[in-house]
């Protein structure tokens, strides 16, 4: 039974991690500031290498954030005005936004009801002679199916950018997300599986090409120094994040197990409830970035949590496809009821590496005593 008393449970607490790691990263710092080289230095080029090893692809290029991540990435491969991207509208607004950062249009099909990440089977209908490219998105740190997206990229001779940026080490048979697509984008986040103390985020992939063009992009498009032959970016990672990351990266195996392993105690502990858990398919490895449930009249859930000083988030509300900046797409309510069901349903509660089993079962309790 739990020893603890009624405390507060945060819906998300990074400074046990910090004290674990704080002498080894403030070595870092004074190996950065000593060295002298803070931007695009020895330890941004290592990490890419360490991280590209980690996803198994041929190479990564870091960049200041996730967001850009994907914009870079878009452009990289030419996309661009008049042409189409296939997503869905259950994710956070950067996986659609970056898509109309490069003049793009979004085209959003519905979920899986399961797993919430984009259906295979609602994306070969949305396919027209201006689609360029699917950008699936590991939603909650569940993989996508891969497999079924792959093939219709294929025959549809069609890119793949995927939205790793929950899903961080997750996998779908035997590869990682971020080795499936043309291109995989990554968050670094402090909230991510992977998070730095700051904003991050990274590109990888097999294309040796795409990645002349992602450096070059990064850096204001510089062919030399200030010589210009296109309109670029600043997004570069920084040297003491990438030597934090670098630390982080070394213990992910651990913090996944972790995460996978509280995951499994709210499973056990919402058995023969009707809280609807995360699924996870065959051949498919959740790192659980977030954990998000389904329940039924989520209003009087969240009242019992806020009433019990329990962390929770709403991810996401409204899907994209119903958002005010999309009107001009032409949805309805209704046109996506999977991801409209979704966003009235869900709620995501405490999940962290440090979180303790009995926090869970607080958290348990006081879910299973608003329904």
């Amino acid at each position: 039974m739990s020893k603890l008393k009624n405390p507060p449970v945060p819906f998300l607490s990074l400074s046990a991690q910090f004290k674990k790691l704080q002498q080894e990263w403030l070595h870092s710092i004074a190996t950065v500031g000593a060295n002298g080289s803070f931007i695009l230095g020895p330890n941004v080029a290592a990490f890419e290498a360490e991280f590209a090893a980690y996803i198994g692809t041929k190479a990564a290029v870091a960049l200041a954030n996730g967001t850009d991540a994907l914009i870079l990435s878009l452009r990289a491969l030419g996309i661009g005005a008049g042409d189409e991207v296939i997503t869905t509208p259950f994710t956070f607004f950067a996986s659609a936004e970056a898509i109309n950062h490069v003049g793009a249009r979004p085209v959003f099909v519905d979920i899986d009801e399961r797993s919430f990440n984009i259906d295979p089977e609602q994306v070969e209908p949305a396919i027209t002679n201006r689609t360029k490219a699917i950008l699936p998105v590991h939603i909650f740190g569940c993989p996508t199916n891969m497999n079924a997206i792959k093939k219709l990229a294929q025959s549809s001779n069609l890119k793949i950018v995927e939205d790793c940026a929950q899903a961080c080490g997750a996998k779908v048979d035997d590869a990682r997300v971020g080795a499936w697509g043309t291109i995989g984008t990554f968050s670094f986040y402090p909230t991510k599986v992977l998070g730095c103390y700051g904003d991050g985020g990274m590109v990888t992939t097999d294309d040796l090409e795409l990645v002349a063009r992602l450096n070059k992009l990064r850096n204001h498009s510089a062919v030399q120094p200030f010589i210009h032959d296109a309109i670029g970016y600043n997004s570069r990672l920084d040297e003491i994040q990438a030597a934090l990351l670098r630390i982080k990266l070394r213990d992910i195996a651990e913090v996944i197990a972790r995460r996978r392993h509280l995951a499994a105690l709210y499973e056990e502990c919402f058995a023969d409830t009707c809280v609807a858990v995360p699924s996870e398919s065959a051949g498919v490895t959740h790192v659980f970035n977030l954990y998000t449930v389904r329940v039924p009249r989520r209003y009087r859930v969240q009242q019992r949590l806020q009433e019990a000083r329990i962390g929770f988030s709403i991810c996401y509300p409204q899907p994209l496809h119903l958002q005010p900046v999309y009107q001009y797409l032409g949805y309805r309510c209704g046109d996506l009821p999977r991801s409209e069901l979704a966003a009235e349903q869900c709620i995501s509660l405490p999940i962290y590496p440090d979180m303790l089993a009995e926090q869970v079962e607080i958290v348990c309790k006081v879910v299973k005593s608003a329904l």
